[in-house]
């Protein structure tokens, strides 16, 4: 078996913990499943991510006194307004929940799909604990050019989030991971709707100004950002194997062979 294929039963759906997630699939119309996975996502996810953040900022030092930052890393401008890109982050996951289609082929892909994000974070973690890099560039924001709407969105971003877990940025590798899988039910669940295309061009637009945002803000340097679409597109070609496997088996297979009751 290629390394591919071993990495990619990483992606293949765990069955004790989802197993009592998916006997309840068809409650609230179907509406309480991706309420589950996102709630136990979180769970894996937030405390890494988070508790990372915290042991960074309270007990070790600065890993890189230069690299990853660069001279051309302060030469980029403050601009206040990507602060709203930056922070659309976060509603990608309920487009995502949204998006996902209430079939069981279309709940497998979503339980995988988290799972693929749990095990991007928990890979990037490492990094955070391990090469320790702190992102010291916001005294470069000019607090007093700032609107209403800007000033909240900074404030709530650096209050929550300490300046540490650099690289790889999450911001970059979530968002990736979450557009791609957006964007294959947008061509394979929604391509007869009027919206799906309108949706997919403001998606990636989106991503594109999130790129820019994390840098434009002064969140991230640009080693973070590169980092992070390497990490993203990584965890992408793992899954990727689940994904067809799921197309090509079908659900009842799947779920036979996971060992869950139709």
């Amino acid at each position: 078996m290629s390394d591919e294929g071993v990495l990619s039963k990483l992606t293949y759906p765990w069955k004790k913990l989802w197993s009592s997630t998916w006997s309840r699939r068809e409650k609230l119309n179907g509406g309480l499943f991706p309420l589950e996975v996102f709630f136990i996502g979180i769970l894996f996810i937030a405390i890494p991510y988070f508790g990372s953040n915290n042991i960074a900022n309270l007990y070790l030092q600065d890993a890189f006194s230069v690299f990853p930052e660069h001279s051309y890393d302060r030469s980029i401008p403050v601009i206040n307004w990507m602060i709203i890109p930056y922070s659309a982050l976060y509603l990608f996951y309920p487009a995502t929940l949204i998006l996902a289609p209430r079939t069981d082929k279309g709940r497998l892909e979503l339980l995988s799909a988290m799972q693929m994000l749990i095990l991007a974070t928990l890979f990037c973690v490492i990094f955070f604990l391990l090469f320790p890099a702190e992102i010291d560039m916001r005294g470069a924001i000019d607090w007093n050019s700032m609107n209403g709407v800007e000033t909240i969105l900074f404030e709530f971003i650096h209050t929550s989030d300490q300046p540490w877990n650099a690289w790889p940025s999450l911001h970059i590798v979530h968002s990736y991971c979450l557009a791609r899988v957006m964007t294959h039910w947008l061509i394979n669940n929604y391509s007869e709707t009027k919206w799906a295309n309108y949706f997919l061009i403001i998606l990636w637009v989106e991503w594109v100004l999130l790129c820019i945002s994390i840098l434009t803000t002064k969140q991230h340097y640009m080693f973070d950002l590169f980092s992070g679409i390497a990490v993203g597109f990584i965890a992408w070609k793992i899954y990727e194997p689940t994904l067809a496997m799921i197309q090509q088996k079908g659900s009842k297979v799947l779920t036979e062979e996971i060992g869950w009751s139709n």
